[in-house]
């Protein structure tokens, strides 16, 4: 059997990730710093997968085990043993455990090994693999190197699907609890060997679908949570019912939608199809997502290359209309969750004022009128 390591055994590494590596006739080996969790996958050598929806249904994913991913020794005798790494981690975490990458890497070369291994960050982040290879790199000598580019492969990867956190009484610790839809995307140019992999797609043109993901999925999705919270709303579907949210959501992703047809020739009327597919989505009320959760990280979230400010600069350089996108910034900015990104933005705001805030986390990417206009609409808030 064909064997796997995956780094984080959260809802999103055992609900999504994971399930699709051990569905594809994998043993994985999870890899977290849960020890709860680690000891019930080591015990039970399988988990629980609620998928909520139209059609729903209870999954069993099965061949698993756990070992602690601050233990070195465990984490780089799994990575001799595997042709397959990955991660759901959260963008924050790869460079700290890119170390532990590199630990394995020195040691597959040490051994000898010519079996290829491919890399794949399974993150909510553009161009994340090749960020996290870029850390990796910075650890290893000239002749590692030369080793991983020959046998190790990082390709870039897009990922969609929605896994809340739930409250799971009286179930174990590793159940989880995720919608019917997925997609996870690979670029097929970056694979080292032979990767076939049933329920991933591989690509020739990732950054379309990486993009189609970000300006539409995350887009709406940190707006319906960003207009839910203002408005006192706890969850997704709350949100995205109430008639005005609804329509600023819709429209930021419409607008969007222009940038990336013009950017990537997308079908018009299959891409707006693909905006009421994300639409429905958020509908799901058997998710329950806490726009708390969803609207975490703000800072992260309104930088250049993300969410909310990367289709905003695609409007700007198409001349589209961007109102709703704009909007959907200013609510962004009023966003008083308790993480800490979301406590440091609400003290930028009160020490900086809007307009320097919106400059520092953009990196001055969006210019005086575009922060003129976002000022103009949270001041009425």
């Amino acid at each position: 059997m064909k064997r796997a390591l995956h780094f984080g055994a959260g809802n999103i590494g055992r609900g999504f990730i994971g399930k699709i590596i051990s569905e594809a006739g994998y043993e994985v080996i999870f890899a977290d710093v849960n020890g709860q969790v680690i000891d019930q996958l080591n015990i039970d050598k399988e988990y629980e997968v609620e998928v909520v929806g139209e059609n729903s249904k209870t999954d069993i994913v099965k061949n698993v085990s756990g070992i602690m991913s601050n233990d070195p020794e465990k984490v780089k005798e799994a990575g001799l043993r595997v042709s397959l790494i990955t991660t759901a981690v959260g963008p924050n975490v790869l460079k700290i455990i890119s170390g532990s990458f590199a630990d394995v890497i020195k040691a597959r070369k040490e051994k000898g090994l010519e079996e290829v291994l491919n890399i794949i960050a399974c993150e909510n982040m553009v161009k994340g693999t090749t960020f996290l290879k870029e850390n990796i790199y910075e650890k290893l000598n000239e002749s590692e190197k030369e080793y991983a580019d020959k046998y190790i492969g990082f390709p870039d990867s897009a990922v969609d699907r929605i896994v809340p956190p739930v409250n799971a009484e009286g179930k174990k610790p590793t159940y989880v609890v995720v919608e019917e839809f997925y997609e996870w995307i690979v670029d097929r140019n970056l694979i080292k060997g032979d990767l076939e992999l049933e329920g991933m797609i591989k690509t020739d043109n990732l950054m379309a679908y990486i993009e189609r993901k970000l300006f539409t999925l995350n887009t709406g999705h940190a707006i319906t949570a960003y207009i839910g919270k203002y408005k006192k709303y706890k969850t997704i579907d709350e949100s995205i019912k109430d008639a005005d949210i609804r329509n600023i959501v819709k429209g930021a992703m419409g607008e969007s939608g222009e940038v990336l047809i013009k950017r990537y020739s997308f079908d018009r009327e299959e891409h707006f199809k693909y905006i009421d597919k994300i639409i429905k989505r958020f509908e799901n009320i058997y998710l329950k997502d806490d726009v708390e959760r969803v609207g975490r990280q703000p800072l992260r979230k309104l930088g250049k290359n993300e969410r909310l400010i990367k289709p905003l600069l695609g409007t700007l350089e198409y001349n589209t209309s961007n109102e709703n996108l704009v909007t959907g910034i200013a609510y962004a900015l009023k966003f008083d969750g308790s993480d800490e990104e979301s406590v440091k933005l609400s003290s930028m705001m009160k020490e900086k004022g809007l307009a320097e805030t919106l400059k520092e986390v953009t990196e001055n990417s969006i210019g005086e009128d575009i922060t003129a206009r976002v000022e103009s609409i949270y001041n009425k808030l």
